[in-house]
């Protein structure tokens, strides 16, 4: 079976920087619905329209064909009391707790929160970047179809494989569990995935 829209496709893949450094190579394939429903970049789904299982090829996305540029704007520095201890490097929160002068930060239209990643911490202010941790990047994927097969209704219907919203690549997983940080609006974000993932 070709790859065309509306099959669901298995993609064994690894992702490196320019100078061919790994950031990324899963054990696992990623599965996405082919066919314009964001499951992976739109020059990824390109190449592999039309094709076959086992087909293989590298391609480069330079940072506007994938996390977008990097936006300074998106450096923020805040009070470390409005965060929850303990805190450390590397944390992500969706939003910046109790900032209401950022209510809307970047589109409106775009319902996706924006995520801040903790990139320094001192005695009292956090220093928060709300870009993508590969933003500005060119990247290098090489890709291999290890699997096609046609997306059922109901695939097609919620716009991604059954079971396939559990990673989002290169982001933690968001399991929309929000109970325990209630003080926190939007919580942290993280933790490990054992589902598939989708590349986007």
């Amino acid at each position: 079976m070709k790859i065309e829209k509306n099959t669901i496709v298995s993609l064994r893949y690894k992702l490196t920087d320019a100078q061919n450094n790994v950031i990324e190579e899963p054990d696992s394939p990623m599965v996405y619905l082919h066919g314009g429903y964001e499951g992976t970049f739109p020059k990824i789904e390109t190449l592999l329209d039309g094709q076959d299982i086992g087909y293989e090829a590298t391609i480069q996305l330079e940072p506007n064909e994938a996390f977008g540029e990097y936006d300074p704007e998106l450096l923020k520095i805040e009070p470390r009391a409005r965060f929850p201890e303990p805190l450390e490097v590397g944390m992500q929160f969706e939003g910046v707790p109790d900032a209401e002068e950022d209510a809307v930060v970047g589109d409106p239209e775009d319902d996706e929160p924006l995520i801040y990643t903790v990139t320094d911490v001192a005695d009292s202010q956090v220093v928060l970047d709300g870009n993508h941790p590969l933003a500005g990047m060119a990247l290098r994927f090489w890709v291999q179809v290890e699997d096609v097969r046609a997306a059922t209704e109901d695939e097609i219907e919620n716009r991604h494989p059954e079971g396939g919203e559990s990673f989002s690549f290169g982001m933690p997983n968001d399991d929309g569990d929000d109970d325990e940080d209630e003080e926190f609006p939007g919580g942290a974000v993280g933790g490990d995935s054992t589902g598939p993932r989708t590349l986007h």
